[in-house]
Parts: C-alpha cells; sequence; structure tokens
C-alpha cells in the first residue's frame, strides 16, 4: 500500500516522534512511502540548526538519516517554512539572510506537493496539528 505522509508538529512533541515510528513499520511492513510533507510546526523537524538537549532525541537528526537512508521524498512547505526561518541556501540568498538551515535531503515546494502525494497514494496521515 502507498502511503503519504503529513507532520504538523514540532520535533519536541510526542506526534512526531510517533509519525517516524510509524514511516519507519511502514517500510518494514513492505509499504512505499510516497512522499512525507512537513507543515506548519512540523518544518522544525527539517531545521538543521536545531539544537536538541543530551536527554532527549534528537528528532530532526533521525528525520534526516531515515530520509536519506530510505531515500525518500521529504518536501517542506515553503511557506510555512519561510515563516519560520527555516530557508535554504537559495531562499537564505533571496532574502539576505546570513545562514541557510535547510539542508539535504529536504526540498522546499509547494503546498500543491500535498495535493500529488495525495493523489498518488492509498492513504494519507497526518499527524498533530491545530
Amino acid at each position: 500500500m502507498k502511503f503519504a505522509l503529513c507532520l504538523f508538529s514540532a520535533p519536541h512533541a510526542p506526534s512526531s516522534r510517533r509519525a517516524l515510528l510509524f514511516a519507519q513499520a511502514l517500510l518494514a511492513g513492505g509499504h512505499e512511502i510516497v512522499r512525507l510533507f512537513f507543515y506548519q510546526d512540523g518544518v522544525h523537524n527539517t531545521c538543521g540548526s536545531v539544537v536538541t538537549p543530551q536527554d532527549e532525541q534528537d528528532l530532526p537528526q533521525q528525520w534526516r538519516a531515515f530520509i536519506s537512508e530510505h531515500q525518500l521524498d521529504g518536501v517542506v512547505c515553503i511557506a510555512a517554512a519561510l515563516r519560520r526561518g527555516v530557508l535554504n541556501a537559495e531562499e537564505a540568498a533571496r532574502y539576505q539572510r546570513s545562514a541557510a538551515s535547510l539542508l539535504a535531503p529536504w526540498e522546499l515546494s509547494g503546498l500543491g506537493q500535498l495535493h500529488d502525494a495525495a493523489q498518488a497514494a492509498d492513504r494519507v496521515i497526518c499527524f498533530g496539528g491545530p
């Protein structure tokens, strides 16, 4: 079965860890993830400048490793990212900011990518949110 996952919550929220565990279980169960879409505060899971306390799990690093290892499509909503200061090199230069905080394997894109993922997937599962 094909899944698209959407994460709305920041790394310190329990739903972010649940989303990662669910994604890992999907692949272990032989399912396919067509896209991981990070939206609203979920974009903080993609930020390379997040520093996690030593006694907590580093979810941004775990998401990066998971996506890289499985060569998944990790898309970050550009509007949500810009609003929260999560910028790739191109956007940092465009807005004259001193540093990029969004590094590989992430891709900035629009909300249309979530729509496309929903069309390609059998199920769309969302974690966190309002």
